[in-house]
């Protein structure tokens, strides 16, 4: 296999690593998300929710450019 494809596969398998592990962990409904109901209609937006997973991807980012 060429690298394009490896890395492809390794990204493939953090996304779905994330997503089954997203189902035990409810970190979409923090406060300070907005949430607008009316009517039928629900807006969500997950504004510290956003935050919350900056900083945490920040702080990976950063401590993986130190190790190189």
């Amino acid at each position: 296999m060429s690298g394009i494809s490896k890395w492809l596969m390794v990204i493939g398998a953090i996304i779905f690593a994330i997503g089954f592990i997203s189902q035990f962990i409810n970190i979409g409904k923090l406060p300070g998300d907005i949430v607008i109901k009316k009517g039928n209609t629900t807006f969500y937006f997950p504004v510290v929710t956003s935050i919350l997973i900056s900083v945490i991807l920040s702080a990976i980012f950063y401590f993986i450019g130190r190790l190189r």
